[in-house]
């Protein structure tokens, strides 16, 4: 089973659970889990998808999913960020790219690579 993390600023939810709806079926017959941030986690949810969902973003979720990337429970990070807009937990954002980095871990921050990384599952 692999683990897929999933991330959306407020900008770009709905993108994600437009992704994620795409990418169902793939999803689906990969026996993807998917783990989240709050909110984001509570769209997937209202779209159908059964996700694991950690706290929202800026009261430390990022840094959640950080955490069990470094642990070897994240096999891939999907996180659709906005560039246009500040957000206040940007050092947990930075530290989880970095982290991705570091621990050889896939991240896409747009759908363009989400899709191929996905396709490549």
């Amino acid at each position: 089973m692999k683990t897929i993390a999933i991330i959306a600023h407020n900008g770009k939810k709905a993108e994600m659970v437009q992704f994620l709806n795409e990418y169902r079926t793939v999803l689906e017959s990969k026996d993807v889990q998917l783990i989240s941030t709050g909110t984001t986690g509570s769209k997937a949810e209202v779209a159908g998808f059964s996700v694991h969902k950690l706290l929202s973003g800026p009261l430390g979720g990022d840094a959640q999913i950080a955490s069990r990337l470094v642990e070897g429970k994240v096999d891939m990070v999907v996180f659709f960020r906005d560039p246009m807009d500040k957000h206040p937990h940007e050092p947990d954002i930075f530290m989880l790219m970095r982290l991705c980095d570091v621990h050889n871990i896939p991240l896409a921050t747009n759908p363009a690579t989400a899709k191929l990384l996905v396709e490549g599952i």
